[in-house]
């Protein structure tokens, strides 16, 4: 885990004091925030991290097959069911089981693991008898349980058995400097993996990290990441924020590597005047948040002359209020 923003030391903080107990744990965050690498701080930081760490995505258990998922099933419990299996909650023991995206299990499935977090007790499917189990219950969502319980689409009374220890992982935008910290983690990474030589990231490009608003947070930084480092022939890769996904982008990738001699002199100098516009009045609009007023302010331009850019090369300021 990489960063060194006050709320990211704060989550260092709140793992390390957990780690060591057997309570269920919940954690809340947006999609990419690293949830499930928590889960594996907390796993491997605490006293079962020498036993299995077991992660199952719920919204990939099939309803009807949630207690042979679980608890598992003896030979001959069911036709098709040629040998012992051993269900999730047995193959943790003594370890962690992480259930991620705990919101999507069905009404059904949240009766089951209920039944479960008030003994730990359970029985496969065709056993004669009850197992005990000693598994430490970290689950995860990128929805907020509390609304749910209130609409009646989660059962309150699990949502307080998980609750015991509950925190949410801030989303990226809002851990200042972390961004720049991870995106030079992922070069190295990348490095390493596909063997093509050390990259560094340009300065333009590290100076809007922290005002864009990142909505696959970690996850989206990682992939961009990547695929500019293999896109790049150079040493250095400079890109322009993914706020322009909508078309803008294209001034990025495709004619940063113009070779500009395929070309006559004052077609290469109007494309690469167009481009030094474009890339202007964006840089600007991210500074300004969208403001357009200030925007021109920061460029030395009157607003009208500067609406009037922004119209020719059709940027829209909605994109930039971060």
């Amino acid at each position: 885990m990489i960063g060194q923003s006050k709320v990211f030391l704060e989550t260092l903080g709140v793992i390390e004091k957990i780690s060591d107990c057997n309570a269920p744990v919940l954690i809340e965050g947006e999609t990419g925030t690293g949830k499930e690498l928590v889960a594996r701080a907390i796993h491997y930081g605490g006293t079962r991290r020498k036993y299995p760490f077991v992660p199952i995505n719920c919204g990939t258990i099939p309803d009807a097959l949630v207690e042979n998922e679980l608890f598992g099933h003896k030979q001959g419990a069911y036709t098709g069911a040629q040998s012992d299996n051993a269900g999730l909650i047995a193959q943790a023991q003594h370890g962690s089981l992480f259930l991620d995206e705990i919101d999507a299990l069905s009404p059904k499935a949240q009766v089951t693991l209920l039944r479960f977090l008030q003994d730990h007790l359970y029985r496969p499917i065709g056993a004669g008898k009850t197992c005990c189990a000693d598994v430490r219950i970290v689950v995860a969502s990128n929805v907020d349980l509390g609304k749910l319980s209130e609409r009646g689409e989660f059962r309150t009374d699990l949502l307080f058995r998980l609750k015991i220890i509950h925190f949410k992982l801030l989303p990226l935008r809002e851990r200042h400097g972390d961004a720049a910290l991870l995106a030079n983690h992922f070069l190295q990474t990348c490095a390493e993996k596909f063997s093509r030589g050390d990259t560094t990231l340009h300065p333009e490009t590290l100076a809007w990290f922290d005002q864009y608003s990142w909505p696959g947070n970690i996850r989206e930084l990682e992939n961009l990441i990547s695929s500019e480092y293999l896109l790049e022939d150079g040493e250095v890769i400079r890109f322009e924020s993914p706020v322009f996904a909508k078309g803008e982008r294209r001034i990025g990738i495709d004619r940063r590597r113009t070779n500009l001699t395929s070309m006559d002199f004052n077609e290469a100098k109007n494309r690469e005047i167009t481009k030094f516009e474009q890339c202007y009045l964006i840089e600007a609009l991210i500074k300004a948040h969208g403001n357009v007023t200030k925007a021109a302010k920061l460029a030395g331009k009157e607003r009208r002359a500067f609406g009037k850019l922004l119209k020719k090369y059709d940027l829209d300021k909605n994109l930039y209020c971060l």
